[in-house]
């Protein structure tokens, strides 16, 4: 096995209008982006502390099918933060779409959903002891 060190994973999420779902990622999940890339505009990565979640346009033709939608209560992305509680509090100060509520989960994680434009499911979540 080798001895490379993994150092972080960045999702890629399709959307409709990079724009928007950047700006929601800002506004509404307390991320923040330097910048939209290519003319005009198809691509951004979105950054809060570690976590890094790249936002891809796709032609408004294309149908963009979340997770869930295939699979039952299965997200596009998880997130792991240390104060599960108090980043739930931001979010809905926000005005953030919350898909589900704080809770402790059977498999160890404190967590809560939300959910971005396209209906992409995001956990927030919190190992517990």
């Amino acid at each position: 096995m080798s001895s490379q060190k993994f150092l972080s994973a960045a999702p890629i999420l399709l959307v409709k209008d990079v724009s928007k779902a950047a700006n929601y990622w800002r506004d509404k999940l307390g991320f923040e982006y330097d910048g939209l890339f290519n003319d005009p505009p198809d691509f951004c990565i979105v950054q809060r502390g570690g976590v890094s979640v790249m936002l891809a346009e796709v032609d408004a033709s294309i149908e963009i099918v979340p997770h869930w939608k295939v699979k039952s209560q299965m997200w596009n992305v998880y997130i792991y933060v240390e104060d599960v509680d108090s980043y739930y509090e931001e979010v809905k100060q926000r005005g953030g779409i919350i898909d589900y509520h704080i809770g402790d989960k059977p498999y160890g994680c404190r967590e809560f959903g939300v959910q971005d434009l396209e209906g992409h499911d995001i956990a927030i979540g919190q190992i517990i002891e």
